[in-house]
Formats: C-alpha cells, sequence, structure tokens
C-alpha cells in the first residue's frame, strides 16, 4: 500500500529492484495514518488549505500527486515488459459504489489528473460498476475491478472488460494500451464462511465432520475455480479477434491476502494460488513473512477437483455462496467507505488547524507567493 514515506525514502524502489514488486495500491486507512501519525502531508496540506481547498480537494491533490510519483518508480518496470506490469492503482470514491455516472464522472476526471499510462483506476463490482467498468474500458481507460468475492460476478466483470474492448476496438483504439485486472478478495470469505462451518460442528451429527474438513478452505477453494473461469473466457473466437488488435487478458488479482485467522499460516493467501497470468496484492507484513518463509511454486492449478469438491459440499451444508459474496460486497462497500470518511475526517482537522494558526493576510501573502 502506498505512501509518500516509501517513495520520498527509497524503499519502493528498493522492492522494485530487490523483491521484484511489479506494481501497487493505494488505501485510504493507509494514507488516514501517515496524515494523522506523521508529518509527511503536513506542508502540503497547509499549502492547500491556504487555498481554500477543501478536504475532498485536498485528499486528491495528496494522493495523485503520491500516485503520479509511484507510476514514475515503475516506469521502468511497465515499459520493461511492454506494459505487462508496473501499475499503481488509484480508486475512485467508495461513495460511488452503487452510481454509474458519477463512477464514470470521476474515473475520467482521475485518468486525466494522473496522466500517466500505467496507472489503474479502481472501480468496485457492483452491478452499477459493471457498466461503469464497459465504458471506462471502452474509452481506453485502465480499470482495476475491486470488490469482487463470486464466481458468477466475475464472469460478469470479464464480460465488461471482453465488451468494453470490443467498443474500443469499434472506434479504432489500440487494445493493446488497455489494461485491466479482476482483483478477488479472498480472506474475507473464510472470515465469513468459518463461523457458519462451526455452527454446523457444534451442532454434532453427520455434517459436523464435513464442516471441519472445510474450515479455512473456501476461499481458495473460490479462487482457483476463478482461475478455471479465466481460462475459459480468453479464448475462442470472439477473444482471438481482439487479440489481432493487440488486446491483453484481463489478469485474476488476488486482493484481501493478509491471514486474518491466526491458526492459518500468514502466507495461506500466497501460496496456494501462484500461477501464470496472476497478480498477488500482499500488504507489507504477508510480503515480509514471505520473503521469510515463503515456498514459491506454481500451485494454483493443483487439486482442483478438491477445490470444486469444497464448493459443493458447502452447497450441500446449506451455505450459499452467491448470499456470501452478496453480503460480503454490502459489507465491503461499507468497510471502503467508513476508512475514506476517516481520512476526510482527519484532513478536515488539519485543514481547520493550519488556517487557525495563521491570519487572513498570511493566507493572502501565500496566496501571492504562487
Amino acid at each position: 500500500m502506498i505512501r509518500r514515506s516509501m517513495i520520498v525514502s527509497g524503499e519502493l524502489r528498493r522492492l522494485i529492484k530487490e523483491d521484484g514488486l511489479r506494481g501497487v495500491t493505494s488505501n485510504p486507512d493507509i494514507f488516514e495514518k501517515a496524515i494523522v501519525e506523521t508529518e509527511d502531508y503536513a506542508s502540503d496540506i497547509r499549502s492547500l488549505s491556504f487555498e481554500d481547498r477543501n478536504s475532498e480537494q485536498i485528499y486528491e491533490t495528496l494522493a495523485t500527486e503520491d500516485i503520479r510519483q509511484a507510476a514514475d518508480e515503475f516506469r521502468p518496470v511497465f515499459d520493461e515488459l511492454d506494459g505487462r506490469d508496473g501499475f499503481v492503482s488509484l480508486e475512485v470514491s467508495p461513495k460511488l459504489a452503487l452510481d454509474t455516472d458519477a463512477t464514470v464522472r470521476e474515473a475520467r476526471r482521475l485518468w486525466q489528473a494522473l496522466n500517466r499510462p500505467n496507472v489503474f483506476i479502481k472501480v468496485p463490482a457492483t452491478k452499477e460498476g459493471l457498466v461503469a467498468i464497459k465504458q471506462l474500458i471502452g474509452e481506453g481507460i485502465n480499470v482495476n475491478v475491486t470488490l469482487l468475492f463470486g464466481l458468477d460476478r466475475y464472469r460478469e466483470v470479464a464480460e465488461s472488460y471482453i465488451s468494453g474492448l470490443e467498443t474500443a476496438a469499434a472506434a479504432g483504439k489500440s487494445l493493446k494500451q488497455i489494461s485491466s485486472v479482476a482483483s478477488f478478495f479472498l480472506s474475507r470469505i473464510d472470515v465469513l464462511v468459518d463461523p457458519m462451518l462451526e455452527k454446523i460442528i457444534d451442532r454434532g451429527g453427520e455434517n459436523a465432520s464435513i464442516a471441519k474438513s472445510l474450515r479455512g478452505e473456501t476461499a481458495i477453494a473460490c479462487a482457483k475455480a476463478a482461475y478455471r473461469i479465466y481460462k475459459e473466457i480468453f479464448i475462442g473466437e470472439r477473444w482471438e479477434n481482439l487479440t489481432q488488435n493487440g488486446a491483453r487478458t484481463q489478469r485474476v488479482l488476488w486482493a484481501s491476502t493478509s491471514t486474518k485467522n491466526p491458526a492459518y499460516s500468514d502466507v495461506k493467501y500466497v501460496e496456494a494460488l501462484i500461477g501464470p497470468d496472476t497478480v498477488n496484492t500482499l500488504p507489507l507484513e504477508t510480503l515480509k513473512a514471505y520473503r521469510d518463509h515463503g515456498q514459491p511454486a506454481a500451485r494454483l492449478e493443483q487439486d482442483l477437483e478438491s477445490s470444486y469438491g469444497v464448493l459443493e459440499q458447502l452447497s450441500r451444508l446449506g451455505i450459499s455462496l452467491d448470499e456470501v459474496s452478496q453480503q460480503l460486497e454490502n459489507e465491503g462497500i461499507e468497510k471502503f467507505v467508513k476508512p475514506f470518511e476517516k481520512l476526510l475526517n482527519a484532513l478536515e482537522e488539519k485543514r481547520r488547524e493550519a488556517l487557525g494558526r495563521h491570519t487572513a493576510s498570511d493566507r493572502m501573502e501565500h496566496r501571492k507567493s504562487l
């Protein structure tokens, strides 16, 4: 997760050169902590406050500057790998998750403000987001599809991407310049499903032993099934027609990969999901853990039958993954909105502090110096 100190200190550059880091995303929660707990942004917040920017305008200015700098750090990776990696992501306001038109407008504005080919605009995989994804891809805007939990919704996301590419191709755009990832959120699935299994275990009986065997298995089973869908979608005549114009597949990105249950391995959602044409977004703590004791091997397509068996057994136990994914989507929107609002409140407090310490004439002098 990007923050300014990573860029300024050279930590990001070191991670790129020494650890092979191939991209990074932004996060309002991390950004809020940096604002409250450090002085990294104090000078800029004060300056922007004097320019009568509100908290949302200050956030956007600070965030876009960080993303531009990070994108520049990754530009050699992007160029070396012919645009396949080296991306940095910035999200539209999570408050817009259920508003297609507003999402499209903000994504366009952020894309233009960032003005870098190696950035993704993050758009949630809500029903409203699907329409926005198709529109933005059709306009040639790179999209990181977030808050994706279900297999059926994943198919819809991929369809939105392909349809968007077809729109772009019809408009004469080079598809080689358009990129997208579909970010499948994992550990949250187990966090929700495991307590359901515990209730079945507590009731005892024939299903208890089955439920025990399924604890901590749902997310990885879903991920492996999603990867199989990925391989089924990006083949055939329709896709081949697009590849002739330079189209690239919309890779699956594994998100929410930090282990929430201390009983599970701290690299659980990394090691099991290594495979071709995939991306894994690791928090720094998980990256450090994997660097320390990770065992790299292509495991994503191993034990596929067992994974499908997990999904079938969950259904037999009365656990609906469609209902699980919808609940997670609803909760995910809320979990995105709350940190964002907390961030804006922190910025507003900093803004008022800056204005309260200086007179109107001080602010006027600042504006004259610009």
